[in-house]
């Protein structure tokens, strides 16, 4: 045996504890992969059901869906009745309840004594005792309204923040 076989016999010698030591993380890989393959078929089979079921459920939500639907478009139906008749009851007895309300204002006006030959003032106040001119209270003869409180002035007498001969005095 000369040098070279020696090497050769080395060089097989480290590439079989080379073969050696890689075969070890290639056997762990193979199991690695196993275990994956079992992992995704065990999935695979609990998917299908799950699908199924949930399959089932947007079906049914659907056809819950549909009947909300219906309800609701029965519900916009009957609102738009309702208003339909609110209106037509509005139209139909509020018109003759303002003609009856009005004549009956009129009634009143026209059976109340008046006050005399000018209306109130605003802001008077009528008395709900009046008395005559010898002292006799109860009696139907209307008294001079009462003054305007003093905060009011007639609309030549307010005071305004501009001099005299403005526009506003000439209103």
């Amino acid at each position: 045996m000369d040098g070279g076989d020696i090497a050769g016999l080395i060089a097989a010698g480290v590439f079989a504890v080379l073969v050696g030591l890689l075969a070890l993380p290639i056997v762990k890989l193979g199991r690695v992969f196993d275990e994956l393959r079992l992992t995704i078929r065990s999935l695979n089979d609990g998917t299908t059901p799950l699908i199924d079921e949930v399959t089932r459920t947007v079906s049914t939500t659907n056809t819950q869906l549909e009947k909300v639907d219906g309800i609701t478009s029965n519900v916009s139906d009957a609102s738009a009745n309702v208003s339909a008749l609110s209106s037509l009851v509005a139209s139909t007895v509020g018109q003759p309840l303002i003609k009856v309300a009005s004549f009956s204002h009129g009634l009143r006006r026209a059976f109340t004594p008046q006050q005399g030959p000018s209306s109130p003032q605003p802001g008077a106040t009528p008395s709900a005792n009046h008395s005559t001119a010898d002292g006799a209270a109860g009696s139907t003869r209307a008294t001079a309204p009462t003054a305007a409180p003093a905060t009011e002035h007639p609309a030549s007498e307010r005071p305004t923040s501009e001099g005299p001969g403005t526009v506003r005095d000439q209103i």
